[in-house]
């Protein structure tokens, strides 16, 4: 009997050891993910072919298809006219994933939000287009005329502000800025209301074809191999759902795949969710100076430098370093 006793005392012990080293198991050891299931994810875009991988996948289902084995029973998105509305949505919690340019990401990120670039989505892709009537043959044709782009903190106001910088022209007093939404910019030039816009595809096709305005530069030739946009999720989503965020990459690349097989019947189902005329998205496509790019790892250096440029240009109130900005651990080359 004593012997007994001591065997079941000793098996209480062993128990309890169990449990306690199950509760004290470090997050993530685990063999299953005990985070609340992601039932709708929430994507944010924008209208410009820079994204043509979002509306190809929204279109054809595939994000639908792809995330229900991970639990999501539901995919939505939502447009945005440009970068900082859009990182202003995701920092008020209503985005869980986002197409958009880096330099608005870093001006969120400097300010509290909680997410990473995980993958890039494109390269260059704008056009500075001014009026015809303009004899364009040097930034110095710029001085004094009034240039509508994107708001303050986005990738197209930080490329120009930075171009015309470095050609000896100060922003704001030798060349007038003027931040509006790429449908406002477009509306502007073809009024005579702005000398030119810096905007991205397809807004300088829509203008020249409208015979109001001529390319003047490509922003190859202001910022070569630049970054534009970028795919953002949420830390919630990383910490919690990486089987989701590798799945996000996955479908994004097989999206990008099918749109370069696929070019014509990729830019209609651009020209049909955003409502631009397919003539302006065809041309736009052969104009272009951009790519569709994911690897995040060939992008590193440029997106630093941009938090550099907006720490030097006052956008934002600290330097950001790599690992501030990406996680580069979901993204793997097929």
């Amino acid at each position: 009997m004593k012997h007994m006793r001591i065997t079941v005392i000793a098996l209480i012990a062993i128990a309890l050891l169990l449990i306690t080293a199950g509760c004290t198991q470090p997050a993530g050891t685990s063999g299953t993910n005990t985070a609340a299931p992601i039932k709708e994810l929430r994507i944010g875009y924008q209208p410009s072919t820079h994204q043509m991988a979002h509306t190809t996948a929204m279109d054809k289902g595939w994000w639908q298809q792809d995330l229900a084995p991970l639990g999501v029973q539901k995919v939505s998105d939502k447009v945005f006219p440009s970068g900082p509305p859009e990182m202003q949505a995701m920092m008020a919690g209503e985005l869980d994933v986002a197409y958009v340019g880096a330099a608005p990401v870093l001006t969120a990120l400097a300010t509290g939000l909680d997410a990473k670039i995980i993958a890039g989505v494109n390269t260059q892709g704008s056009d500075l287009v001014v009026r015809n009537d303009l004899d364009y043959k040097s930034p110095q044709s710029l001085t004094g005329l009034t240039i509508a782009t994107f708001p303050v903190g986005s990738i197209q106001d930080t490329v120009l502000r930075n171009w015309l910088q470095k050609n000896n022209l100060t922003p704001d007093k030798d060349v007038f800025i003027r931040g509006m939404s790429p449908g406002d910019a477009v509306t502007a030039i073809t009024a005579g209301k702005v000398d030119a816009v810096f905007l991205p595809t397809p807004s300088p096709s829509t203008v020249v074809n409208q015979g109001k305005g001529k390319v003047a530069v490509q922003s190859k030739e202001m910022y070569p191999n630049h970054t534009c946009c970028v795919l953002v999720v949420s830390g919630k989503l990383i910490r919690e759902h990486p089987e989701i965020v590798r799945q996000i990459i996955k479908t994004n690349d097989k999206a990008v795949a099918w749109n370069m097989a696929n070019l014509d019947e990729a830019a209609a189902i651009y020209s049909t969710k955003t409502g631009s005329k397919l003539a302006d998205v065809t041309a736009s496509l052969k104009e272009w100076d951009g790519s569709w790019a994911s690897d995040p790892n060939i992008i590193v250096d440029s997106v630093v430098d941009y938090a550099n440029i907006q720490y030097k240009l006052g956008f934002i109130k600290k330097p950001l370093t790599k690992s501030d900005i990406f996680d580069l651990t979901f993204y793997t080359k097929n």
